[in-house]
């Protein structure tokens, strides 16, 4: 008779292990707060918010909440991750302390969330200057990409009602800054609305706008240092006069619907006219020409704006709009820029495509569904969230090069985090050891010593 083989080895299984310690790799997000004086930064900015004689500092219990988010927590309750490992994490309030310390904040309303925001502002401007070379506004410009998430709830949520999407939930509007080809990007604004907001209101990306600009650097504030982007949800009168009175201060590119004048004034466009649309890399695009629409054609719209349209063959199997023309797809987009190819500017707007990476990244970090019942509870998750994502951005941006640096949420987790290691004590010092066989190790090792390199905060 065969003997078989069998496909997995067979272990024996006790709990009586010690100086074990899961989520090792967490230390690297650990670190990578205390050289950036994170945890300082949100304790000053919560210090309203601590009673007298608390055991637990409010910023800890935030910034607590935010790593078990990192490593992939999904509620309220999974902070206990980083409460079963207090060598490596500290001492982690209990679940009814940070329910509570959430519901504080809640009932602060604007006040503790623009406490969080100078925090997070703060700190972005010291990450970006240890990172020089490779922070997101090395090359002079910040992008900032603005776009809508559906977040579907399954219980009766406050404002939960039916999207625009046919859906049941809330479309919040987020933004994120850009890292680009050679990074992710990360969160610069997180605005939660009501179920039946429309993709398209325009007071609900002003807002969006102003809180990404709170954001940035003082210098990206000021000056045509920082470009908006959105897709056509911003392409309304409001938002554009709003951008435009900020001439000297932004510029922006964004999508515009195929209207019946823009459409006519396409039909009219020259063959000699449209240009071959290019690639990244500066090669032309089969099948993809771009051309500038001349003269006043939206008439009423914001001065100095121009029209650039596209038109390509669809995708096989694709479906034509009644304002596609001679069998081709068209899309628009306005802009403020001047001086550039329209090659090159329908280049850097298709690019906003990039917004739907991090969208996913944020889905897969606590933005998959709100927790909490009340709006104001979770405005103050999604901020929780958004300080989840900051340290997903820069810890890569300070610690890690190559293609690790592109990584998302989920690889991150899966061959970083959730690393296992053993805590020795030796010379009075606390080491952590991580398996010589595990395929990341001197990743993980190698990023630990370029934040350990890095000053302290003053």
């Amino acid at each position: 008779m065969k003997k078989r083989s069998r496909s997995y080895p067979c272990v024996r299984v006790r709990g009586s292990g010690g100086g074990v310690v899961s989520q090792a790799g967490g230390v690297l997000l650990v670190e990578t707060v205390r050289r950036i004086g994170l945890d300082t930064a949100l304790s000053a900015a919560l210090e309203p918010w601590r009673k007298p004689r608390a055991v637990h500092d409010p910023g800890k219990v935030l910034l607590d909440l935010a790593l078990a988010v990192a490593l992939g927590g999904d509620c309220l309750a999974d902070v206990a991750v980083l409460r079963a490992e207090p060598a490596l994490f500290g001492r982690v309030a209990s679940d009814p302390t940070v329910s509570r310390l959430v519901d504080a904040l809640a009932a602060a309303g604007p006040r503790a969330l623009a406490a969080v925001r100078r925090a997070r502002a703060e700190v972005r401007e010291q990450v970006w200057r240890l990172a020089g070379d490779a922070a997101p506004n090395a090359g002079g410009e910040v992008v900032v990409d603005i776009d809508g998430v559906l977040v579907l709830a399954h219980s009766e949520k406050q404002d939960a009602t039916a999207t625009w999407k046919k859906t049941f939930g809330h479309p919040p509007l987020v933004a994120f800054v850009d890292h680009g080809r050679p990074g992710s990007g990360e969160p610069v604004a997180g605005l939660l609305r009501p179920g039946n907001a429309g993709s398209n209101t325009a007071t609900h990306h002003i807002e969006t706008a102003r809180l990404s600009l709170a954001q940035l650097p003082k210098q990206h504030r000021r000056g045509r240092r920082t470009l908006i982007r959105t897709d056509s949800g911003g392409g309304t009168h409001e938002f554009l006069n709003w951008l435009t009175k900020r001439g000297r201060w932004l510029s922006y590119s964004v999508g515009m619907v195929i209207t019946e004048a823009i459409h006519r004034a396409v039909l009219l466009i020259p063959t000699s006219a449209w240009t071959p649309a290019i690639e990244p890399d500066g090669s032309v695009r089969d099948g993809a020409w771009v051309a500038e629409l001349a003269g006043d054609v939206l008439k009423g719209w914001p001065k100095g704006m121009r029209l650039i349209v596209r038109k390509e063959h669809p995708h096989p199997g694709a479906q034509l709009r009644i304002t596609d023309a001679d069998g081709m797809r068209i899309t628009c987009f306005a802009t403020s820029t001047i001086g550039t190819a329209i090659a090159a500017l329908e280049l850097r707007h298709r690019q906003r495509a990039r917004a739907e990476d991090r969208i996913r990244a944020a889905r897969d970090t606590g933005l998959r569904n709100l927790p909490l019942h009340d709006s104001a509870q979770n405005q103050i998750w999604l901020e929780v969230v958004q300080l989840a994502l900051d340290l997903l951005a820069w810890m890569p941006m300070l610690a890690l090069d190559g293609p690790a640096r592109r990584w998302e949420p989920k690889r991150l987790r899966l061959r970083l985090f959730s690393t296992a290691g053993r805590l020795v004590t030796t010379g009075r010092r606390r080491w952590l050891r991580l398996a010589r066989h595990w395929p990341w190790t001197q990743t993980i090792t190698t990023a630990f010593e370029r934040l350990q390199a890095l000053p302290h905060p003053g």
